[in-house]
């Protein structure tokens, strides 16, 4: 499958934590930026990072119940490759990084099998990070 990459801007209150966090928590190889944003290279797509006073959801996320878990939308994240999202489960783990939702694995054995996990970053944008068990279920509906 070959995708092109996406562009998502998403705004932060503090934009110097928030460019720590993605740098530190995460590695990511920061682009172009100015006083009021920071481009990252988030697994091979664009992700900037605008400074933006606290936003509704920022200060409250509201949630929808998913296989038993209270999932904070909105939230953005990435598909990973099965063994990339487990070395990112065990380097964020190994940072201590509190999550809304702890790496497990949903709708183990059923169509759409599935690793994730939720975290929030300092801001309070709201990120999940999955891997399927088989690439080909990721929009399969039976």
């Amino acid at each position: 499958m070959s995708l092109s990459p996406f562009h998502l801007a998403i705004p932060v209150y503090d934009l110097v934590a928030a460019r720590q966090f993605y740098n530190d928590v995460f590695g990511l190889e920061e682009g172009r930026s100015s006083d009021h944003w920071v481009d990252f290279n988030f697994f091979g797509h664009q992700l900037v990072i605008h400074e933006h006073p606290k936003t509704a959801s920022q200060k409250a996320a509201h949630t929808n119940p998913v296989d038993g878990h209270d999932v904070p939308v909105p939230h953005f994240g990435v598909i990973l490759e099965w063994k990339q999202w487990q070395a990112l489960a065990e380097r964020l783990k190994s940072l201590g990084t509190k999550f809304v939702i702890e790496p497990y694995v949903r709708f183990e054995g059923q169509v759409g099998e599935q690793a994730t996990m939720f975290l929030f970053d300092p801001c309070g944008n709201a990120l999940e990070f999955k891997a399927f068990k088989d690439m080909n279920e990721l929009f399969r509906k039976d």
